[in-house]
């Protein structure tokens, strides 16, 4: 992937020098993309990482003006992680306040269909809670699986805290490494990045699920349907 000529990144990019525009428009698209429109969360959080870069870097991408602001990495990570918590977490919310009335919605069998309904539901009964994080990490099954779980009834808690770790591992490592590297980190990214979060994010859970199960917590975390 080229990213500065994804259609995402060259919008953005006239506000390259408008941090507030860019910040906005990232909670706008990051609402968006959790409810199942076509935007791709990836591209939007790499476009807002290299806007930074450039930024850092005004040799490559020269500001309309001396001292022109520019995205700054640490408040980027901050909204947007916030924002694909909260968009993620209202997608749960939906879920929990219409239950399983919502499936007969004609609209939801384009973000909803039943190919993901079965995948859905096998995954959550073979992987358990854990399942809630493997939904953050696959793009074709997040707003399904969020709002799978907000329909099942899943404890708000417990979808906090692990939807919470995925976007914690996820979100603001993507801003920093492409505001830190440029577009040399999407060779790497490109190859580890599925296999990177995942292993991290499983090891965490794992010293968290042991940790939990010594002080006899463990069994609090198993989804019950």
């Amino acid at each position: 992937m080229v990213l500065s000529q994804e259609p995402i990144f060259v919008w953005m990019s006239q506000f390259a020098y408008e941090p507030n525009m860019v910040y906005s428009a990232l909670v706008v698209m990051m609402l968006l993309s959790s409810i199942g429109l076509p935007i791709p969360e990836e591209v939007t959080l790499l476009s807002v990482g290299l806007l930074a870069y450039f930024g850092q870097h005004t040799e490559v991408f020269p500001p309309p003006y001396p001292g022109a602001p520019s995205v700054n990495v640490t408040v980027a990570m901050i909204v947007a992680s916030f924002a694909v918590f909260g968009s993620d977490f209202l997608v749960y919310g939906i879920g929990r306040f219409w239950g399983r009335g919502i499936l007969s919605k004609p609209w939801m069998k384009r973000f909803f269909p039943y190919s993901a309904q079965k995948r859905i539901e096998l995954w959550t009964h073979r992987y358990g809670s854990y399942t809630c994080a493997i939904f953050r990490f696959t793009p074709g099954l997040r707003f399904p699986g969020h709002l799978a779980y907000g329909m099942m009834k899943f404890p708000v808690w417990k979808f906090l805290v692990i939807d919470g770790l995925a976007v914690i591992i996820s979100v603001p490592s993507q801003i920093y490494l492409m505001a830190k590297f440029g577009e040399d980190f999407l060779l790497t990214l490109k190859k580890f990045k599925m296999y990177f979060f995942t292993i991290l994010f499983f090891i965490i859970l794992y010293f968290l699920f042991k940790k939990l199960k010594e002080k006899n917590w463990y069994n609090l975390f198993k989804v019950r349907f």
